[in-house]
Order: structure tokens, then C-alpha cells, then sequence
């Protein structure tokens, strides 16, 4: 072989294992924590889900979480939402440490707080799409947070 194209060869590899690197949260993965149908009107409104909150995949591309956090490459939970009448569908989290909540919504943007309540975070959809929510409670801090409660409401 040629030195020239064993660094073609070098450069088509480092080109393939860079374009293979998936964003860290992937939404297409099955959820850690189950999968919820909700029509609206649903009843209980709250409805809960207990989750571990934190990962080991660092995620800063969103201004609601200045400098990032930490999560779980699968979605800890997922809502698959049919909307109606209510004007909005909000998640919140109630933990016994720092979290922090990531979506990604049915037209695939992403939305992340953190301390929206103390050191629970809240993100609301006003008119809210029908679709795919993928949840994800992450940790201001590389750790992992148990009993960590996602909460859904319409109200």
C-alpha cells in the first residue's frame, strides 16, 4: 500500500467513527422507566412516574439548562399524548436533589429546565401537539438521584 492512500484510508475511518457518534440522549431507544398513553381529560391528573434521575451522558445544547447536566442515553419515561381541549400539558419533577427535565417533543425539538421550583424543574407546552414525548431527569452534577417523581398535568 501506497503511504497515500493508507491516510486516505486513516481519513475515511476517523470521517466514518466521527459521523457515527449519535447525539448522547437517543429518543429511539426504548425508555428505562415504561411508556404512558394519555388522552386528554386524563384521569389522574397528576399523573407520576417514579424514576432514578442522572446518566452518563453530558447534554448542554439548550438555553434553559445553562452549562448542561447529565443523563441517561434512553428516555426514563415516554408519553404518548392525545390532545384536546386544554390549553396546556406540563411535566415537572420532584426529587431529593438537584435535576434537571429534557424533552424531546413530536416535532423533535428539544426543551430543557432546571430549578424552575428550587431545585425541581418544570417545562410547560401551551397548546401542546399530539405525539411522542421523551422525558429525561438528568443531575446538575455526574450522580444519580433516586426517587425521583416526573409528575404530567394538564391543569
Amino acid at each position: 500500500m501506497t503511504k497515500l492512500f493508507k491516510i486516505a484510508v486513516a481519513a475515511a475511518l476517523a470521517v466514518n467513527l466521527l459521523g457515527s457518534t449519535a447525539q448522547a440522549q437517543n429518543w429511539r431507544l426504548n425508555p428505562s422507566f415504561g411508556t404512558v398513553t394519555l388522552n386528554s381529560g386524563f384521569l389522574p391528573d397528576p399523573r407520576t412516574r417514579t424514576v432514578r434521575a442522572g446518566g452518563d451522558h453530558h447534554f448542554s445544547g439548550s438555553q434553559g439548562c445553562p452549562g448542561g447536566g447529565w443523563f441517561a442515553n434512553a428516555p426514563d419515561y415516554r408519553v404518548n399524548y392525545r390532545s384536546g381541549s386544554y390549553p396546556s400539558l406540563t411535566f415537572y419533577v420532584s426529587a431529593p436533589g438537584d435535576t434537571m427535565l429534557l424533552i424531546n417533543d413530536p416535532s423533535a425539538r428539544w426543551y430543557c429546565n432546571d430549578d424552575y421550583n428550587g431545585l425541581d424543574p418544570l417545562i410547560r407546552f401551551n397548546n401542546p401537539q399530539s405525539g411522542q414525548y421523551d422525558i429525561w431527569v438528568g443531575t446538575y452534577n455526574r450522580g444519580r438521584v433516586r426517587n425521583s417523581t416526573i409528575f404530567i398535568t394538564e391543569r
